[in-house]
């Protein structure tokens, strides 16, 4: 079962955190994006949260509540919190890219099908290298039979649920059939981890080349749902360097290198990548009204990819100063890859807004990381004043941020309601955050 408790051995400082932070480039003034999703997360059904006979992960959740300004939403299961988290930003993304291709004229529709469906595969997709790397780390950290892994797998199948899905929704009779083979590729990723932990290149080889069968197998499916507009060599191809990405990040935890975060997030944009070729042979046989190669569009699913991943690099920079401090070479890897993503959030907005607005944005989005960094800091020490002080600056970049986006908008996104969006993605990120406090990473 999942070994959780409250108290984790408390950071030197607060300080020393932000410092570690601002090394890599991670403070600056305000800055977030509009979030439009009541998003309450909750365990997976069929998976048991708490422990029996442990009230700990239960107390956790009851302290999230907390006096803060804004609601802090906690169930205790780190991944799924996250999950929920992401989910929240990727409703924001379509709230963000219509107003600002409105205010900028750009041609396209964010909310045609063709939009919704390149959106939707790019967060479906990425979330799913994020939430296999997670759940392969906790499986090397804590073991295939723990608890711990248990919670991270389902996550993962729950986004391959969802992917099956929206499959299913362009070719209701292959859903079943791309869920099979979905989950048996993430099944040799898992046995290509056990060979990497275990020093067994025979069981590596042998996951490789199951793998590079997958392959195979994926690209004659594609061929055949899309009517030969997504050619099975090209998918085939395509999925190479997604199973390259993976096992580079797999490779990586298994020695202990911190290059593992910025690996996980190539991973991630290959996939990014692969969705937007996805799209455009699922749009073009199935003759879906919109162009999900317009600048509206790319604006749409470029923002999901960015705000997505914001939040799971955020929460796996947590997890890794949790596990190895503030100070370690862990974390201030995994903090200069979150900031990477930042940068690119600042060029995305500063291409439409102008350099200016673009380095506006980045102090502001550093400074709400900042922000996040106190609570974890004040969460993982029990330190509900600091984290109440935390939450309560948080609210407060919310109006700036709205304010941001109203002007650079011209009014097409109003400051009140992107503040009001905004405060939805403290309550989930910080949610997540509460639970991962709970989880004893650091052995």
């Amino acid at each position: 079962m999942m070994h959780v408790r409250r108290r984790i051995r408390p950071f030197a400082a607060a300080a020393a955190l932000t410092v570690a932070l601002v090394a890599c480039g991670g403070n600056g003034d305000d800055a977030e994006t509009a979030q439009t999703v009541d998003t309450e997360t909750t365990a997976p059904a069929d998976t048991e949260t708490t422990p029996a006979g442990d009230d700990t992960m239960t107390e956790a959740t009851e302290d999230a509540a907390g006096d803060f300004a804004v609601p802090v939403k906690s169930s205790g299961d780190p991944f799924a919190d996250l999950q929920g988290a992401a989910d929240h930003v990727v409703m924001s993304a379509g709230t963000l890219s219509g107003g600002i291709a409105a205010a900028a004229g750009l041609e396209g529709d964010t909310a045609s099908p063709a939009s919704e469906l390149q959106a939707g595969l790019t967060a479906l997709l990425q979330e799913h290298v994020y939430l296999a790397g997670i759940a392969l780390d906790t499986a090397a950290a804590f073991g295939f039979d723990s608890g711990e892994f248990e919670l991270a797998a389902a996550q993962l199948d729950e986004n391959s649920v969802a992917l099956a899905d929206a499959v299913g929704s362009v070719a209701p009779d292959k859903r079943d059939a791309f869920l099979d083979l979905w989950r048996q590729h993430i099944g040799f990723f898992v046995d290509y981890t056990k060979g990497a932990a275990g020093g067994d290149e025979e069981l590596k080889k042998q996951a490789l080349d199951n793998l590079n069968g997958y392959r195979a197998d994926a690209g004659a499916f594609f061929e055949e749902v899309t009517g030969g507009a997504l050619p099975a060599d090209a998918v085939a191809e395509n999925l190479k360097g997604h199973i390259d990405t993976v096992v580079a990040a797999i490779d990586a935890v298994a020695a202990g290198d911190a290059s593992v975060f910025d690996n996980l997030k190539q991973a991630a944009e290959h996939v990014n990548g692969t969705a937007k070729t996805l799209a455009g042979g699922i749009v073009q046989a199935t003759g879906m009204e919109g162009d999900p190669a317009s600048p509206a569009a790319t604006l749409r699913a470029d923002l999901t990819g960015l705000l997505q991943e914001h939040v799971y690099l955020a929460g796996v920079a947590v997890k890794t100063a949790y596990a190895a401090g503030p100070d370690s070479d862990a974390f201030s890897a995994a903090a200069a890859t979150l900031d990477a993503n930042s940068v690119e959030l600042s060029n995305a907005v500063g291409s439409i807004a102008g350099d200016e607005k673009g380095q506006a944005f980045l102090d502001l989005w550093r400074q709400h990381i900042g922000f996040f960094v106190d609570f974890a800091v004040g969460a993982v020490s029990d330190d509900q004043a600091a984290q109440e002080e935390a939450i309560a600056n948080l609210q407060g970049y919310t109006k700036d941020a709205g304010a941001f986006f109203e002007e650079i908008t011209g009014g097409e996104l109003p400051a009140d309601a992107v503040a009001g969006s905004l405060e939805e993605h403290i309550s989930t990120l910080a949610g997540a955050i509460v639970s991962l406090s709970g989880v004893n990473f650091s052995g």
